[in-house]
């Protein structure tokens, strides 16, 4: 299986990003833009960086998911092959925005997904007391 990372960026970054792509595709003497990704050994065990696009840099954080997410391809458009499980997400931000105070992004990817560790933790909890009937004393 491949190693794979949701890679989020704000719409700005998006547009400089999907610029450079274009142009690459169309001409190969792209050298003054470049894209680069950082990650140093500070205070945050690893999980702080730097990315550059071009002469512009913006800090990045590595953050684990909730819950994981599945990656899948097909080849034939009929059948699907799971190629990875994604656990974490690169966020790029701004330059002045203050810097996440945890290592895990709460609210997953999707609006639906908004504290899923707390959610399915009280879920799974209730569930087991109404199919069973007793709490062993370590579910919620």
């Amino acid at each position: 299986m491949e190693e794979q990372f949701i890679f989020r960026v704000p719409p700005n970054v998006a547009e400089q990003i999907e610029r450079l792509l274009n142009e690459s595709n169309h001409s190969s003497s792209s050298e003054d833009k470049s894209l680069d990704l950082q990650f140093t050994e500070d205070g945050r065990s690893g999980r702080s960086g730097e990315f550059v696009i071009g002469d512009d840099h913006f800090p990045a954080y590595l953050l684990d998911l909730p819950s994981i997410v599945e990656s899948y391809k097909t080849y034939d458009d009929n059948s699907l092959v799971k190629t990875a499980d994604i656990s974490q997400i690169v966020m790029v931000s701004e330059s002045g925005d203050a810097a996440p105070d945890v290592i895990e992004c709460r609210h997953g990817l999707t609006p639906p997904m908004r504290d899923a560790r707390k959610t399915l933790i009280f879920y799974s909890s209730s569930l087991f007391i109404y199919f069973f009937g007793f709490n062993f004393g370590f579910y919620g």
